[in-house]
């Protein structure tokens, strides 16, 4: 039992003097040039952070010094000083696009002017119907022209970035253009005919013929 008691002891001495070598070493570790160890810095942030109060000492010997007054020019340099250049950002620039509430305020209020007068034309109505649809005339020189377009009459030339270049719609003969090939009703009844005829040329002995 005397020995267990001694190791005990033993044991015990030397944990209290390896926290006293430790302490020691958190007390002498270095400042890093603020004269202070880290855990003395560490105690005065934790102090000054939970810290609710201020100084009220703190900005005692600060000099506030007054703003001086503003320097105004002599009165005979102020009666001399040029105007303000007009802006060119304004509607009165002739310059100035029209927007298009502008126009559309612009039309409405020269209509309501006009309303009286028989020989009166809305811009808005040029080259259309009176109630701003085409006219029959114009009605029929659009079909003309898409009639034209389905035909092919434009194949010398592009008339849209989507259309193809002409070298490529070129043909060899221009009557193979109007070459419908065989109508759909000519083609099924010869179908119809020549199934009719394999049907009556099987032998019935033959049944995968």
């Amino acid at each position: 039992m005397k020995a267990a008691d001694v190791l005990r002891v033993g044991a015990g001495a030397a944990g209290i003097i390896i926290g006293l070598a430790s302490l020691t070493g958190c007390v002498g570790s270095p400042t890093y040039g603020t004269d202070k160890t880290a855990m003395e810095q560490l105690v005065e942030d934790v102090g000054s952070a939970v810290s609710i109060g201020s100084n009220p000492n703190k900005n005692a010997g600060t000099k506030y010094n007054p703003r001086p007054a503003l320097v105004m020019p002599p009165q005979t340099a102020m009666n001399t000083l040029p105007a303000p250049q007009q802006s060119l950002a304004s509607k009165d620039n002739p310059d100035w696009l029209e927007t298009p509430e502008d126009a559309r305020a612009r039309l409405v209020a020269e209509a309501d002017a006009n309303a009286n007068n028989p020989r009166y034309r809305s811009p808005l109505l040029v080259g259309y119907g009176t109630n701003g649809t085409m006219t029959e005339s114009q009605k029929w020189q659009a079909f003309r022209e898409a009639r034209q377009l389905q035909k092919g009459a434009y194949l010398d030339q592009r008339r849209f970035l989507s259309d193809p270049p002409t070298q490529y719609r070129q043909v060899a003969e221009a009557s193979t253009l109007d070459d419908l090939g065989e109508p759909e009703l000519k083609k099924q009844k010869r179908r119809k005919k020549e199934a009719k005829a394999a049907q009556q040329t099987k032998s019935w002995w033959v049944p995968f013929q």
